[in-house]
């Protein structure tokens, strides 16, 4: 394949999508904070939008927007920042690229942060929706258990792969739109009465 206009045989959808990697990395480059903390809460969104949409079957007419723009909320003051600031915490505690580091930063990230993560971000959700604190407690704990044993059947391979394969700059990113899936399934737990 050749780059450049005049003989450039992509077709216009590939293209288009590189452009807009391009932008997106000038973007990270030049504000790499706002980018993650945006991404972070677009990507949240659009779990909810899938979880609404395709998950729980809702159609546009009953679609909660309100709930959608929580999980926007959460993923741009909550979600971006603590991930974000947690992946350059765990590459100033395990410093190397190797396979070993990778493994290291996975072990700490999966059996420290995932459930103090999921412990918060549950919580916080269900004060979101109005939940009293005992409300919110006993739905804590009826669907704590569920949401940690289902992140350890996706998030390990995932982490392993991330902080082995993508720069630092990249992984808030990367683990973000393997999340849409997730965030998809955590809304809807987390939105589940």
């Amino acid at each position: 394949m050749g780059k450049g206009s005049g003989g450039d045989p992509s077709p216009l959808g590939l293209t288009g999508s590189m452009a807009l990697w391009r932008a997106y990395q000038r973007a990270l480059t030049a504000h790499p904070w706002k980018v993650q903390v945006l991404t972070a809460g677009s990507l949240m969104g659009l779990g909810d939008i899938i979880s609404q949409q395709l998950v729980e079957r809702r159609g546009l007419r009953e679609h909660q927007t309100g709930r959608t723009l929580t999980m926007v909320s959460l993923g741009c003051g909550f979600v971006g920042p603590v991930v974000g600031g947690w992946y350059r915490l765990l590459d100033r505690l395990i410093p190397g690229t190797t396979k070993v580091d990778a493994l290291k930063k996975m072990l700490l990230d999966q059996g420290g942060f995932a459930p103090c993560f999921l412990g918060c971000f549950l919580p916080l959700v269900g004060t979101f929706n109005g939940l009293s604190a005992q409300d919110n407690w006993a739905k804590l704990q009826r669907d704590y258990p569920d949401a940690l044993i289902t992140n350890y059947y996706l998030w390990p391979a995932v982490q392993l792969a991330n902080f082995y394969l993508v720069p630092l700059h990249y992984r808030l990113a990367v683990v973000q739109c393997v999340a849409v899936i997730w965030n998809s399934y955590l809304s809807w737990k987390a939105h589940r009465l």
